[in-house]
């Protein structure tokens, strides 16, 4: 059932969530009575507003704990390898969070047992178990990870480890001597509430223990638009649009 259908039901057969406001708005839920993250979202965002510049989102390092002894290792600066500095160029996968916040739209589709998230960019979907499984074992480690969820209460935690060392964010674009990286002991919790009914509260716990002296969280906010319906999720293919064929970038 499509959630501004259920957002209009009779107020009595929905279970109200307090708003920071006092206000009491409802919020769609699935039949068991967990909220119902299901529809078309922007990517997650800051709440002031502030989104960083180039497509995916520039962690504020005001939020980062203390680097351990050596994790300066993860600041990298750019070699002029491309295969290094931009591997998304050669349709590498942007790996996590990076395409979680890069800025294309994203589809949420839910049910009793998994919450599915078909992010536009790089067609990156997640399968997000709601069962009660384990983490899997014996993996390779992945660009995104093995997550695995449970609910506490009206919040969605997502669990994910089993990751490859990768790019954290964009912010080499910003100051091209940190290439900011994790290590493959990466371990990411994301926090899902409706903040209200059109808005979903997303915070995003970073706990790298090779890197950082403890986790450090920063939050973000998912818009609902259920505008972009009709046109839903466009087909991203990174070939058609590749502009640095055989390593040899084209100048723009």
């Amino acid at each position: 059932m499509n959630w501004l259908r259920i957002f209009i039901l009779p107020l009595i057969a929905i279970p109200m969530l307090a708003q920071s406001s006092g206000a009491q708005k409802s919020v769609p839920r699935m039949p068991d009575g967990k909220p119902d993250f299901s529809g078309i979202f922007e990517w997650p965002k800051s709440p002031n507003g502030e989104h960083g510049k180039g497509s995916a989102t520039i962690f504020d390092r005001k939020n980062f704990a203390p680097l351990k002894p050596g994790g300066e290792a993860f600041l990298e600066p750019r070699t002029g390898d491309m295969r290094h500095d931009e591997p998304r160029d050669f349709c590498m996968p942007a790996g996590f969070p990076g395409g979680m916040l890069s800025a294309n739209a994203v589809r949420l589709v839910q049910n009793r047992n998994f919450l599915v998230i078909a992010h536009e960019f790089q067609n990156n979907t997640r399968l997000i178990p709601l069962d009660g499984r384990p983490h899997r074992e014996g993996l390779e480690p992945m660009f995104y990870g093995d997550p695995v969820g449970h609910w506490e209460g009206d919040t969605l935690v997502i669990d994910t480890t089993q990751f490859k060392r990768w790019a954290l964010d964009d912010y080499f674009y910003t100051n091209p001597k940190e290439f900011r990286m994790h290590s493959d002991a990466l371990h990411t919790t994301e926090r899902m509430k409706w903040k209200d009914a059109a808005t979903i509260s997303y915070q995003l716990t970073i706990d790298d223990p090779k890197i950082f002296s403890a986790a450090w969280s920063q939050d973000f906010e998912m818009k609902a638009r259920p505008d972009w319906e009709k046109m839903g999720i466009f087909e991203y293919v990174c070939e058609e649009n590749n502009r640095c064929p055989g390593g040899k970038c084209e100048k723009h």
